[in-house]
């Protein structure tokens, strides 16, 4: 990223001081790109993500997920390069959700491989430099190759398809009898398949242990719920989720077990994505520290319209879904008090992004869009994918570090309009709020009440101190 001259800082400071005493900052194209700052830990605390400073961290970003070995090669592709750790931080997004496969973590019964986790150390190294936290998700979908999905080693499970069962592939294979028979050998451990993959995982979390800009390891994408499944529908399965909550407490025992201080991450079953309410921390509550909520925001017909080519105008019903996804977040959240981050939502649909970023944006809720590949691979960069239709929406101005607590948020990529409200601490860092580089070709205007500008003039992260302990109140507008 270029440097801003220092004779063109000076007058840019000038010019921000003497805005800043009228109580409105503007500036015009173009704006300021810094060198990026390295990313800082993240802690649980309460309901919500803080950084080193005690402010309130607001996350958002993408996925990362190579299904396939070998498993985070630079220049296949799909690994993230420092290129894309340049591009993704250029336009704001502060977190990755980095995937990782209990396949290749443990290709062989007992038998870790450090040459991925040295891998897949050096992407979350490479990204922590642009300021980007990563999360590392355990990913699995459709249990294992042994149904051509992906995840658990075929050595892990015993269960086979039948020689005439038929497979119909992602994903109604999880209707699959042989799929199912596999499931339940993980939640009841056998042979010792969840034993192994808390070994993975602790040896996983040990190498990450101290590192910059961990956001934690999430525990499994996805779970199904084997035979049980039926259970969970209409109203979700009490019963089953006990069993899986005992298995997600084992999973960060082990994690634990090898760096106390990361945090997990806890998925619903699957069904949620179904609307089925989750029950964790119902019988018993969740007491251990560190422990956020990892929920997906998907629409079933716009899923439906993507993989089974039904006809798109169901996705007219998507809000509906929408609004019962959340209510079922807000459930959770009142249950645990603990911190909710969208880790997959969108899947390549611009027409319902919408629907789960306005409703994060209500709630203060982060999120992780699904999906982006590496643009730099053999064949030489390719498009940004942030330039289109989805890109728009994506890109936001958010406070991406609160010194305070976040009171209402609201951004319209339409007209790139920003309003946010909190009342600051006393002392400590600046608020930091990211300015979208998308949607201010002009440049912008900011408005504070309550605090004052102290970035310079034309800066992609403004910075507000508050003037005292009351409520601050920002605004940023094209010019």
């Amino acid at each position: 990223m270029r440097k801003f001259p220092g004779r063109a800082i000076a007058r840019a400071a000038a010019c921000a001081v003497a805005a800043v005493l009228a109580g409105v900052l503007t500036v015009t194209a173009p704006t300021v790109r810094a060198e990026p700052a390295g990313a800082g830990s993240v802690r649980i605390e309460g309901d919500r993500f803080v950084d080193e400073h005690g402010r309130v961290v607001l996350l958002h970003g993408i996925n990362n997920v190579d299904k396939d070995a070998p498993y985070v090669e630079l220049g296949d592709g799909f690994t993230l390069t420092a290129d894309d750790a340049a591009l993704l931080a250029g336009h704001g997004f502060n977190t990755v959700r980095l995937g990782v496969s209990f396949d290749g973590l443990m290709p062989s019964r007992g038998v870790i491989d450090t040459a991925y986790i040295d891998r897949v150390v050096g992407v979350v190294d490479t990204l922590a430099r642009y300021g980007i936290h990563t999360l590392l998700d355990h990913h699995q979908d459709g249990l294992s190759k042994i149904w051509g999905g992906n995840g658990f080693p075929e050595w892990s499970i015993r269960a086979r398809p039948g020689a005439l069962e038929p497979n119909p592939s992602f994903p109604l294979y999880y209707l699959m009898p042989s799929m199912n028979k596999g499931w339940d050998e993980v939640w009841n451990n056998s042979y010792g398949v969840l034993d192994h993959l808390g070994e993975a995982l602790g040896a996983l979390a040990a190498r990450l242990n101290g590192r910059a800009g961990v956001l934690g390891i999430e525990l499994m994408n996805e779970p199904w719920p084997g035979t049980a499944f039926l259970s969970c529908f209409p109203n979700g399965c009490p019963g089953f989720d006990a069993k899986y909550q005992a298995a997600m407490q084992k999973l960060t025992d082990a994690v634990r077990g090898r760096n106390g201080d990361i945090n997990v991450f806890w998925e619903p079953n699957v069904t949620w994505n179904e609307t089925m309410p989750t029950n964790l921390g119902k019988n018993p509550p969740i007491t251990a520290p560190g422990i956020a909520f990892a929920p997906h925001d998907y629409c079933i017909p716009s899923q439906l319209a993507i993989y089974l080519g039904l006809p798109e105008f169901l996705r007219g019903l998507c809000p509906v879904q929408h609004d019962k996804t959340w209510s079922n977040i807000d459930a959770f959240a009142k249950r645990t008090h603990l911190p909710t981050l969208i880790t997959e939502f969108g899947d390549g649909d611009p027409d319902v992004l919408s629907n789960t970023l306005t409703r994060a944006d209500e709630r203060f809720i982060g999120w992780q869009y699904w999906h982006y590949s590496s643009r730099f691979g053999a064949g030489g960069p390719r498009p940004d994918p942030f330039l289109g239709d989805i890109g728009r929406q994506l890109v936001r101005t958010y406070p991406r570090a609160t010194a305070g607590t976040p009171e209402r948020m609201s951004f319209d990529p339409a007209t790139g309009d920003f309003s946010y409200r909190y009342t600051p601490l006393p002392g400590g860092a600046a608020t930091e709020i990211y300015v979208s580089d998308l949607h201010y070709p002009q440049g912008y205007r900011v408005r504070v009440e309550g605090g004052r500008v102290t970035s310079p003039a034309g800066a992609r992260v403004v910075t507000i101190e508050a003037d005292t302990t009351a409520a601050v109140s920002v605004s940023i507008a094209r010019v």
